[in-house]
């Protein structure tokens, strides 16, 4: 039997508390749409859509483009036959569409168990900012490199290795920023700081060292360092992580379920290959959050805390559901 959803949707913006710099960049605003599915007994379910183009996913303006053509009436096989093109949007109305099935909250039980992960600061400010997460309950943390010269970057990781408790696991993301030469070094420094027992903390792993064009040299520096490697930009969506996959990578999967692509198929596609996976957040809202929360619980192995600390990169705004929908 085939469901009819009343279809209406909403674009938001949300401003970062301080830009967020990356090796893609600065991002000041997050853009998004908010998607609300109402079926023939007026049960209500809420969808995001919550692109970054320059991760993979497809952009807000074909997104936008893509609601508006669609009926105010739709379907299941509306929902279940967008391309593949559209990632985030095969997300948010997935979600949408499956509002509500993991019980009254939402959230499976075992969501609160997930162990989250927090994005530092890129540079120096990771120094000054890491105690207040920790006093948070922040156990694992991220930090950003690939910004800034490698010759400085070294110094403050020195200084961020011998300033973060001992039990403190930490993640380094180039997001795709470094040179081959580059990448060896961070690597070669990781494996050389625990050979010979100067590493106080686990370095957990060094995300996306390489462009996603340089799979090969990544599946070669991830079988020659003892330090592990994550794919995060190189399997942004199910297609670009089925190939990876297919290609031999048996590492680490990061993945973000906003953008990508289909819940259903992530389902099947982790349940059947049994990956290692983190799953990350896209600076989505808590509509977004809680529908990747409940993959996140049902699929994460390997108890890998899940990068989700991004909360302390916002306003708390706790109505901005309710005025986004009055105010149009």
């Amino acid at each position: 039997m085939t469901n009819d959803y009343k279809l209406e949707f909403r674009p938001y913006q949300r401003r970062f508390l301080r830009s967020l710099t990356t090796n893609h960049g600065k991002w000041d605003i997050r853009e998004g749409i908010i998607l609300r599915l109402t079926d023939e007994s007026g049960k209500v379910g809420w969808g995001e859509i919550a692109p970054i183009s320059w991760f993979g996913s497809e952009t807000l303006e074909q997104a936008l483009d893509f609601c508006r053509q669609l009926p105010v009436q739709i379907t299941d096989e509306i929902i279940f036959s967008i391309p593949d093109e559209l990632p985030a949007c095969q997300f948010g109305f997935e979600s949408a569409q499956g509002w509500g099935s993991g019980g009254d909250n939402f959230i499976t039980p075992n969501s609160s168990l997930l162990l989250y992960s927090a994005l530092l600061a890129s540079g120096e400010a990771a120094l000054n900012q890491w105690e207040t997460l920790w006093q948070q309950g922040y156990r694992t943390f991220k930090w950003k490199i690939g910004v800034d010269a490698i010759a400085h970057e070294l110094k403050i990781f020195e200084s961020l290795i011998h300033t973060l408790p001992a039990s403190t696991k930490l993640r380094l993301d180039a997001n795709g920023g470094l040179s081959y030469e580059e990448a060896n070094l961070w690597l070669w420094t990781c494996d050389n700081l625990k050979a010979n027992g100067e590493l106080p903390l686990e370095i957990e792993f060094i995300e996306q060292p390489l462009a996603v064009e340089q799979f090969q040299q990544m599946l070669e520096l991830s079988l020659s360092y003892e330090t592990a490697i994550a794919l995060d930009e190189s399997v942004a969506t199910l297609r670009q992580l089925a190939a990876c996959y297919q290609q031999g990578w048996r590492g680490i999967f990061v993945i973000k379920p906003g953008i990508v692509g289909s819940p259903s198929r992530l389902r099947k596609f982790c349940h059947q290959h049994q990956i290692d996976t983190v799953f990350s957040s896209v600076f989505e809202t808590a509509i977004a959050r809680l529908a990747a929360l409940q993959l996140a619980a049902e699929l994460s192995r390997n108890n890998r805390a899940i990068g989700f600390g991004i909360n302390h990169f916002f306003e708390q705004e706790e109505t901005w559901l309710q005025s986004l929908w009055k105010d149009l």
